[in-house]
């Protein structure tokens, strides 16, 4: 498959254009395939795509990218569209994107010694405008800069062409482009050259009048001192050679260093230093980053890409902000350095700074040079040895952000991409020493080492400097955390020496922070954990991040939320000796975690409130979470840490964290559909509680793992944590666990079709519920008798239930039993054909699933707007609903509700006339059923597959599911079921026809 962004948006498969859909969803893909193999933040993409993020945002990307990874995976099974933690990956080779292809190509020619036919094959990747099909300011600013570097190599081409000898195809090319550029003084250049040496000065000349007169009516300025010396040597008849008017030209500087030989990636940040040109300002492009990171490798790699267009010389400077046992250059120092390189005699060198500064500022005047700091210490360092005219451009690296500077590129360097960082240490360790070597380990290997350039690098020597190892040796010394900066030195170069400077730099409350944070247990933290960690005010927390930020210490992937490099991480508790005060700090975090779930959980939930437990206040701030939307966001953003805390706590012997986090939680995590991280929290809850004979607790658990268990399909888990949280209730008077066990096991009895058993204990659960006031049980018995009674056709008795359950949950202010009410309700009016009324009740579940991210209430919205839709003739509309489904049903998890897609999907295809599709579909749903242990879901597939077989005069087949379905549904005693097609009296009348 092959993408096409630099014109509009395209991809081919097998030679056949790929509808890619809607601008927004084509928009998504390119944002991907911009950063091709590279994790984009989900919040990035975001931005990206929508100039104002609205409302539902990171839902409409969800179901673009459900949708696009759909379009990809039929087109061409190689590329995989893969959701992670945190963003989106686009997995496929970078060389089938027309725009890395470009960058690629342009790579080549700069070290090719024939250039002209690698950059011609570039240039005729080009059909247009890049993303010109797409709206949208992210795309509006990638136009823009990939435009400027196809300008840059179409000047490179035509200078190779005309070396070439011919220049009739640069004169035919660039006479049109100079017409859309007039104030490309490069590519009038070029164009002049080449009308040169086809033997057409006057033309030549004609033009450099043109661009003169365009320049100062558009820009108020002349030709720069290039154009003017290539006037000057056409008039003169002798291109090229030196006029011998005026004084003798300054010395032309070539001090950078020699271009790193292994320089690998990094092709997005390449591209936004070679967009930073403007010849019109002087251009600071500020590049900072973690030590390590390659902040000069890319500074050097990106100047030796620049040289051509800055030709009156290159300067390199290490301001040594960070080199161990050497003070930083003073800039009075700098500037005598950079003067003398300028052919400055040491007698004419001012003795102050601010005399040299304006003498080095005169010899950079109407001159196009390239100036490289490198290793700065921050702003003060580098201000005054910044350029005063047009023309210059100005390369800054430093682990400090220099936001003091003004008009500057910041480029901040993240960590490399993996297939980069595997690249890079190939090539340092050499791609015979690894071919026997299996992806996995490589890619394993190159994570252990945070993608870190400067531990990428070291660790390739380590494994050089031991022959006898393989590469597993190497992982499995790394592997150990506790010891994985030791591994990760080699002769001079050390992670741990490098990160050691930075920290030495910081003062003594940061260096204090620093250690502090290092102990958080989770991914990330925000400035109240910050504050809790330190025992400070959120002032002073906020202060220490921003400063550990500038200091790339920290990293900031979303606003407001920080985290550490692994390595760092590692660095930073391997410098924390602080023994009981670290032990303390963790403490105040973990009241800190709890108290603010609770509080949290109380504003979303609180329909629930009375039936938490309570825990004591936390010691430190805590945000405000002044209504149910904010709570939610804080919940969805801290669960990642809130179930590091958890293991924490579990595994340093806190078990009253332990136990309240898993019951805090429990709600909000099943909403979520995170039922693995769910299990996870209550069996160390479960542990806890038996460990100190908490038996509230082992119920609270064990009730916990029943309902995770359930709602995966685990039937037989399910009964039994129930069954044993029922014993221990009932033995110890646990009255509301009890309650939730009965419950738990009327809804695992329903499921599978056995409902007397449900029906009873659902009414002791009811019994129960209604003489101790919980009101949230006996809105949980009541919907789910509801259930029963619709299953059995008693759609009064089903409809009663549920109107009862929706005064409760409306009097309470409890949306989710709301939610499940309306979705009762909608199916009773459903199967009683009043289908205006449940679309109607659908629609609210919808509207309340969305504003309360409730994803099993889209999902059982969805479901019954499908079927609705798909009986009423709608087969458009209902592909919708039920692709939509199953696009979340799949990202989710959810098994039940991937069932009720495919069957819905197989269905309607054979409705419209595709039985062969619609048996493709109900095999899947058949086998999600019978994974499940569910029979009536089991009998629908069944009969599904009887009328598509039916339908193909399949008729031996037809009887065979007919008769597998009529048979479950009598041996449950059950005439109909969720679906309308599927019931009793309609199978027997198919199976008479046959017989």
């Amino acid at each position: 498959m092959e993408f096409r962004l630099l014109g509009p948006v395209e991809a081919f498969a097998n030679g056949q254009v790929v509808d890619l859909g809607r601008p927004q969803q084509r928009l998504v893909l390119a944002v991907l395939l911009v950063d091709v193999g590279r994790l984009v933040p989900t919040e990035l993409v975001i931005d990206r795509v929508w100039d104002v993020a609205p409302g539902g945002a990171r839902r409409t990307l969800q179901v673009h990218v459900a949708r696009l990874r759909r379009v990809l995976a039929r087109a061409d099974a190689s590329v995989r569209l893969v959701g992670r933690a945190g963003g989106y990956l686009l997995d496929v080779d970078p060389d089938r994107v027309d725009a890395h292809r470009f960058q690629r190509l342009i790579g080549q020619a700069r070290e090719h010694r024939a250039p002209a036919a690698l950059l011609d094959q570039a240039l005729d990747l080009w059909r247009g405008a890049p993303l010109s099909d797409l709206p949208g300011q992210w795309a509006a600013r990638v136009r823009q800069g990939w435009s400027q570097r196809y300008l840059e190599a179409v000047v490179a081409w035509a200078l190779a062409a005309l070396q070439d000898g011919d220049p009739g195809p640069v004169v035919a090319r660039l006479g049109v482009l100079v017409g859309e550029h007039p104030l490309v003084e490069p590519l009038a250049g070029a164009y002049m050259r080449a009308l040169y040496a086809a033997g057409r000065p006057a033309d030549a000349l004609n033009h450099y009048a043109v661009v003169r007169r365009t320049l100062r009516e558009e820009l108020g300025t002349d030709p720069s001192g290039d154009l003017r010396r290539l006037h000057r040597e056409i008039l003169s008849g002798d291109l090229g050679a030196a006029t011998g008017d005026g004084p003798e030209a300054p010395p032309v500087p070539r001090h950078l260093p020699a271009a790193p030989q292994m320089f690998t990636g990094r092709v997005p940040e390449l591209a936004a230093l070679a967009g930073a040109q403007d010849a019109s300002t002087v251009v600071i492009s500020a590049i900072d980053g973690m030590a390590g990171i390659g902040k000069t490798a890319l500074a050097v790699h990106a100047a030796h890409g620049m040289v051509d267009r800055y030709p009156d010389g290159q300067l390199f400077l290490d301001l040594r902000g960070h080199t161990p046992g050497m003070a930083p250059v003073e800039p009075c120092e700098a500037l005598d350095h950079l003067l003398r390189a300028l052919g400055v005699p040491g007698t004419e060198i001012p003795p102050g700074t601010q005399e040299r500064a304006a003498l080095y500022r005169t010899r950079l005047a109407d001159r196009r040079v390239l100036v490289v700091l490198d290793n700065a210490a921050g702003e003060d360092q580098v201000a005054s040895l910044l350029p005063g005219s047009p023309g210059c451009l100005v390369l800054v690296t430093s682990r400090r952000r220099l936001a003091g500077l003004d008009h500057t590129l910041m480029l901040s360097l993240d960590t490399l991409p993996t297939p980069d960082a595997v690249a890079l240490f190939t090539q340092t360790t050499g791609e015979s020493r690894l071919r026997d070597e299996s992806p996995e380990l490589l890619a394993e290997l190159v994570e252990l080492c945070g993608r870190l350039p400067l531990a990428l690098r070291i660790a390739a020597a380590r494994l050089r400097s031991h022959p006898a190892w393989r590469l597993s040796d190497l992982v499995e010394r790394l592997r150990d955390q506790r010891h994985r900066l030791v591994e990760l030195e080699a002769g001079q170069r050390s992670v741990t020496a490098a990160l050691d400077l930075s920290y030495r730099n910081l003062s003594a409350d940061q260096r204090r922070a620093y250690r502090m944070v290092g102990l958080h247990p989770g991914p990330d933290l925000d400035v109240y954990a910050t504050a809790a960690l330190l025992d400070s005010t959120v002032v002073h927390a906020s202060r220490m991040l921003d400063q550990l930020l500038d200091a790339h210490l920290l990293l900031e992937p979303v606003a407001g939320r920080h985290r550490f490099h692994d390595l760092t991480r590692a660095h930073a508790a391997g410098r924390d000796q602080s023994g009981s005060s670290g032990h303390t700090a963790l403490d105040r975090l973990l009241d800190y975690y709890r108290h603010t779930a609770a509080v949290a959980m109380d504003a979303g939930y609180p329909y629930e409130r009375d039936y938490r437990p309570r825990v004591p206040p936390a010691g430190t701030p805590s945000p405000d979470l002044p209504g149910a939307a904010p709570a939610l966001d804080w919940l969805d953003a801290e669960l990642p840490n809130l179930l590091a805390a958890a293991r924490y706590a579990t595994e340093h012997d806190r078990p009253d964290h332990v136990l309240h986090l898993s019951t805090i939680l429990h709600r909000h995590l099943r909403s979520r559909s995170r039922y693995t991280d769910a299990e996870t929290l209550h069996h160390q809850a479960l542990s806890a509680a038996r460990a100190t004979g908490h038996q509230a607790g082992e119920v609270d658990a064990l009730n916990g793992l029943g309902q995770v268990h359930r709602l995966q399909g685990r039937h037989a888990e399910a009964t039994h944590n129930r069954e044993q949280a029922l014993r221990i209730a009932r033995a110890t008077g646990y009255l509301a666990g009890e309650l939730e066990a009965l419950t738990g096991l009327g809804h695992i009895d329903r499921l599978q079709g056995r409902h007397a058993e449900a029906t009873q204990h659902l009414e002791q659960a009811l019994g129960i519920a209604r003489a101790t006031g919980h009101r949230p049980g006996e809105l949980d018995a009541l919907t789910a008798l509801g259930h029963i009674h619709a299953q059995l056709g008693r759609y009064a008795q089903a409809a009663d239930h549920y109107q009862q359950a929706l005064q409760i949950a409306r009097g309470t202010g409890n949306r989710h039993g709301e939610l499940i009410t309306l979705t009762g309700l909608g199916q009773v009016h459903r199967r009683q054909g009043r289908h205006a009324q449940a679309i109607g009740h659908y629609e609210q579940v919808l509207e309340i699933a969305q504003a309360t991210g409730h994803r099993h209430g889209e999902l059982y919205a969805l479901t019954g707007l499908g079927l609705i839709y798909r009986l009423q003739g709608q087969p458009s509309r209902a592909a919708d609903h039920y692709r939509q489904l199953l696009d979340l049903a799949l990202e989710s998890g959810e098994r039940n509700w991937q069932f009720e897609a495919w069957q819905g999907l197989g269905r309607l295809l054979h409705a419209t006339g595709d039985p062969e599709a619609a048996i493709a579909h109900h095999d899947r749903a058949l086998a999600l059923a019978d994974g499940l242990g569910q029979p009536i879901d089991q009998a629908r597939a069944h009969d599904g597959l009887a009328h598509a077989h039916y339908a193909l005069h399949h008729d031996e087949e037809a009887y065979k599911r007919w008769q597998f379905a009529l048979e479950i549904l009598v041996g449950l005693g059950v005439d109909d079921t969720d679906d309308e097609e599927t019931n009793a009296a309609a199978i027997r009348a198919q199976l008479a026809l046959l017989e």
